[in-house]
């Protein structure tokens, strides 16, 4: 493998607290050297000038729907890791609700084959109940041994008190996190907008906010009776993260994600029927939006997650109460952050890269990643902070369009994208 160098840019690295200009040398899918601009001692067979841009150890997305196997129409792994790649995704966790439900070693093994062509590093998130039934726990064990680097049921919130109980406590044992889809269908009904001044605008049944919360206040009392780390995925809810921050005052081991919609857009966006804001959880009020937003500064919020959702165009273009929840989302939701965050004064770089990667990777204990330090994968994400474009969906690398961002302009594009020292995106 050759040796690389990337000369002339601006290192961050949250984990090691480093943030200043250096030069970068890549060698055998690892960080070989890190030294003061022009001063690297490795000679390089190549050397790619990355003046002006961030680098940054690998982004990391938690929370990836891949499709395959059982629905490729929608995506599949290849089309999936290209479009993660563009966005400067070095890996995904892939989510179980595959068809068949991935809750088997051998799904698992499989989703990570090569054959799959996957141009990012994929991590698959086994289903923590057989076929997410939320009966009976899946082989946690196995699975890790497999490469399933977390469980979820993610879809299907774990309702019975004590199969969530039982997972966590297993998941702790084997030391896994188990994440958790937080919604209580019982009280949501599957209805496909928030409960509120726009469900009733719009003559919609609506999910009300305590759908969700309700399930997080339980989880994090079974999570500290367990000792378990137990991570809240898309969450989307005030009152919801209020619970998040009483509970780590409690020291429970509790994480949280949100998606780049949530903290985007609100139930407003729903007023003409666009299915494109159809998602679960659905986008909430702004005064939730606003919550979200503050939690990404202050540090409730650990991480940025798409929760990339892919589908046809005929589950999306029907009615809006009919339609296909979720949107896709992997190559803008860097550009959403560095808009929405850093643009606007509210956080600098060093926060973003640490919701992206040095988190992502806690969460779910990859380790070597999130991290420049030398030894470190050669898993780089460089970005430019400072480009303004436009996203056009007809050039995506998803096999889905079904997303709202067409047309939108941002701040923050990704320039390219190495996975193990090898360049998979590149637009240097």
């Amino acid at each position: 493998m050759s040796t690389i160098l990337l000369k002339g840019g601006h290192l961050i690295d949250p984990a090691r607290a480093f943030d200043a200009p250096a030069d970068l040398v890549l060698r055998d899918g690892h960080v070989l050297e890190i030294a003061a601009p022009g001063a690297a001692q490795t000679t390089a067979d190549e050397t790619l000038d990355v003046k002006g841009l961030v680098v940054a150890p690998g982004f990391i997305d938690i929370h990836v729907h891949l499709r395959e196997p059982g629905q490729t129409h929608k995506e599949t792994i290849a089309t999936g890791t290209a479009a993660a790649a563009a966005g400067g995704f070095t890996s995904v966790c892939a989510m179980p609700n595959t068809r068949p439900i991935n809750d088997s070693p051998a799904l698992t093994r499989w989703m990570q084959d090569k054959e799959r062509g996957a141009v990012v590093n994929v991590f698959p998130i086994a289903a923590a109940t057989l076929g997410s039934q939320g009966e009976k726990l899946s082989n946690y064990r196995e699975l890790k041994k497999a490469g399933a680097v977390a469980l979820s049921d993610d879809g299907n919130a774990i309702m019975d008190d004590n199969v969530m109980r039982e997972a966590l406590a297993h998941a702790a044992r084997i030391g896994l996190t188990l994440i958790q889809h937080a919604e209580d269908k019982n009280i949501s009904g599957g209805n496909p907008i928030n409960e509120g001044v726009m469900s009733f605008k719009l003559g919609l049944r609506g999910q009300p906010a305590a759908s969700e919360w309700l399930v997080v206040e339980r989880d994090i009392r079974l999570a500290s009776q367990e000792g378990a780390h137990l991570h809240i995925a898309h969450v989307s809810t005030a009152k919801s993260l209020e619970l998040v921050r009483l509970g780590r005052a409690k020291h429970v081991n509790v994480t949280t994600e949100v998606t780049p919609h949530h903290f985007l857009f609100t139930e407003e966006s729903c007023s003409t029927y666009d299915t494109r804001y159809k998602m679960n959880p659905p986008l909430r009020s702004e005064a939730d939006r606003k919550a979200l937003v503050a939690a990404l500064i202050d540090g409730t919020i650990d991480a940025i997650a798409t929760d990339h959702a892919p589908h046809a165009l005929f589950e999306k273009e029907v009615e809006f109460d009919k339609a296909a929840f979720g949107i896709t989302g992997l190559e803008i939701a860097v550009a959403a952050a560095v808009t929405t965050l850093h643009h606007t004064g509210k956080v600098p770089l060093k926060r973003i890269v640490e919701l992206f990667s040095t988190n992502p990777a806690k969460i779910v204990g990859l380790n070597g990643r999130g991290t420049l330090a030398e030894g470190s994968v050669a898993d780089i994400t460089i970005f430019d902070p400072k480009e303004r474009w436009t996203y056009d969906v007809t050039k995506t690398r998803s096999r889905s369009r079904n997303c709202p961002y067409d047309g939108m302009q941002f701040f923050g594009k990704a320039r390219a994208t190495i996975v193990g020292g090898n360049i998979v995106f590149n637009e240097l």
